[in-house]
């Protein structure tokens, strides 16, 4: 049960982190740019994935989901269908920004040609995705811990003083939109997962360790983020605490942005390509067809189309899981 249970713990992780996370971009944007508050608001971020995400795994488990528009149809009722068209929009435009992400690590950190990293992590994808939900497993099981790891000797190589300063009402909002918006991507992986783990209790532990596990990688990511002087003029800003305080470190820090980036990559393609599939009847050209796809988008701009999406996507996920809360738990 345990191992079950760390497997899905891990998932949990590797899927609601990504490019954001890796870079420490979003950690600055929902929690470290308001101050010591941050500690708090983490903390009922932590407490809102423990309970939020085992109970849309439990949910799921007795609805016997495979997929997340299922999910939906039991959340959303009726207008289920335009949310799910809504959200297959919105994961394949995050999915192609990972995929844009992964790209960017190659060119930025590597020096290398962006197209050697698409290509690479668009092959890593289709290996990946041809043994399911296990590759996505194994994918996990690699990148997690190392991350965890990471976290923690940045936690001790940096102390952090917390400095008390009056916080505006948007910080009490963020812990509440931050995991609203990762558990709805999420639901693509955990929806099935828990339909295939079955066991509630393997399910319900893993769901603990997993907000347990988030929740500690947040704030050791804050405190070192919070010493970092002009936070907001950094666009990588975790590279610079990465410089300062373990430089020789470095290169493993770039393998791990990229482990989170096709980790989350790895996780909307498997939920795009598992709703695509059921239209078709070879599901490996369905792959190889998304992928190329992606990666055609890749290339394109697109901030003009996220910058409508996501707000979007963000009122959706509010009401998502407010619904997640309200609706009655299946017997």
């Amino acid at each position: 049960m345990w191992m079950r249970a760390i497997q899905i713990a891990f998932v949990y992780v590797g899927t609601v982190v990504g490019a954001g996370f890796a870079t420490g971009k979003e950690i600055v944007q929902f929690f470290t740019q308001y101050g010591a508050i941050a500690v708090v608001t983490i903390a009922v971020s932590g407490g809102l994935f423990i309970f939020l995400g085992t109970r849309l795994m439990i949910m799921a488990n007795r609805l016997h989901a495979r997929s997340y528009e299922q999910f939906n149809a039991y959340l959303f009722g009726k207008v289920s269908v335009v949310v799910n068209l809504f959200m297959f929009v919105v994961l394949f435009s995050v999915t192609a920004v990972m995929l844009s992400g992964a790209g960017a690590v190659f060119e930025e950190q590597l020096h290398m040609r962006a197209d050697v990293g698409l290509a690479l992590t668009m092959i890593l994808a289709f290996v990946t995705m041809l043994f399911g939900l296990n590759g996505i497993l194994s994918v996990n099981m690699i990148v997690v811990p190392l991350m965890i790891i990471f976290s923690f000797a940045i936690s001790l190589m940096n102390e952090s003083d917390l400095v008390w300063t009056k916080p505006p009402l948007a910080a009490f909002f963020s812990p509440f939109a931050y995991v609203a918006f990762n558990l709805a991507m999420a639901q693509v992986v955990l929806v099935p997962l828990a339909t295939e783990v079955k066991d509630e209790k393997t399910i319900r532990l893993g769901g603990v360790l997993g907000g347990v596990l988030l929740m500690f990688i947040l704030l050791s990511s804050h405190f070192a983020l919070s010493l970092l002087p002009n936070l907001q003029s950094y666009s990588i800003p975790m590279a610079e605490v990465v410089k300062r305080s373990l430089a020789s470190f470095y290169g493993l820090y770039v393998v791990i942005i990229y482990g989170e980036i096709f980790s989350s990559f790895v996780a909307g393609v498997f939920g795009l390509h598992r709703k695509l599939a059921l239209f078709f009847r070879k599901p490996v050209f369905v792959l190889i067809a998304l992928l190329l796809a992606m990666y055609a988008f890749s290339l394109v701009g697109y901030n003009a189309l996220l910058s409508v999406l996501y707000p979007l996507f963000g009122y959706m996920s509010i009401i998502f899981i407010f619904l997640l809360f309200y609706r009655k738990m299946p017997s």
